[in-house]
Formats: structure tokens, sequence, C-alpha cells
């Protein structure tokens, strides 16, 4: 098992979900949500700043029957921003099926009101998905998900 805090982002079109990671890999938390819009970047490269991590988790949003829609599209554009604007730092794509589902389930069992913590949902969301990277990693030593390489635009402005 690596250690090193990680970062997970549950990123949806209204607000991203955050989690981290203590450093030795152990406990996922909520960090906060933030809402979705031309800010979100910024404040993700401050929580890279404040926390450190070896590597960003992303939430990939596939249907159940594992295939990639329109919402994964988006958010492997996101990917592809989130490495042009975090430098080396690596960003992993992790399947997320079920992860919101799994989340409000939990907090209807702990009785909150999902409607009205909506914000809650999406921490939670990335928590789960945060979870299930580092009990992979556990159990078979290996990093959950496919690290997201530099698009060739970018790497051509980086090396210039």
């Amino acid at each position: 098992m690596r250690t090193g805090v990680r970062l997970s982002l549950d990123w949806g079109k209204a607000r991203i979900g955050v989690a981290a990671s203590d450093p030795s890999g152990i406990l996922a938390h909520p960090v906060e949500t933030i809402p979705a819009g031309p800010d979100a970047f910024a404040r993700v490269q401050r929580l890279v700043a404040e926390y450190e991590p070896i590597e960003v988790v992303l939430g990939l949003p596939r249907n159940l029957a594992g295939v990639e829609g329109p919402a994964a599209l988006a958010i492997r554009q996101v990917a592809a921003e989130l490495v042009a604007k975090l430098g080396a730092l690596p960003v992993r794509l992790v399947d997320e099926r079920l992860t919101t589902v799994t989340a409000s389930r939990q907090l209807s069992g702990a009785g909150r009101n999902t409607r009205k913590q909506r914000a809650v949902i999406d921490q939670a969301a990335a928590v789960a998905l945060l979870e299930q990277a580092l009990q992979y990693e556990r159990t078979t030593g290996l990093p959950l998900g496919g690290i997201v390489e530099p698009r060739e635009e970018t790497r051509k402005d980086s090396s210039a």
C-alpha cells in the first residue's frame, strides 16, 4: 500500500463532492462540496495545495452495463482539464457506478433527509469512491483505475 493522502472527486453538473484519505490510506473522510462552475478548478487546485495528495481519484460514470455515455465523456474532458491544471500530479479515473446510490442509502439509513442534503450526498459519494479505491489497493497492492494522460497539445505547451 502506497503511503500518502489521496483526494477523491465526485464531479457532477451542479456540485463536486470532495473526500480525502489519511496519509496511511486507511480512512476516507468528507472534505467539502464545491459548486460546479467557473471557479471549480481553482478550488480543486487550492485543495491540492492544502492536502498535498499523491493522486486525485475522479469518478467515471458508466451505466450499469459498464458502457460510457455522454456523462462519462464530460468527465473525461474534466479529467483532461485537471491534468493540464495540476501538472505532474496523477489523476486516476475510477468507475463510480452506484457510489451516489450507496451514499444516499447510507445517509437515509442514518436518518438523514437526503432530499434536503444533496451536498452531503456528493461528499458521501466521494468518500465511497475513495474507500473503493483504497480497499482495492489494500487487497491487490495496485492502485485502482487508469491514469489520465496529458493531451498532446498540453504536452507541447508544457515543453515549450
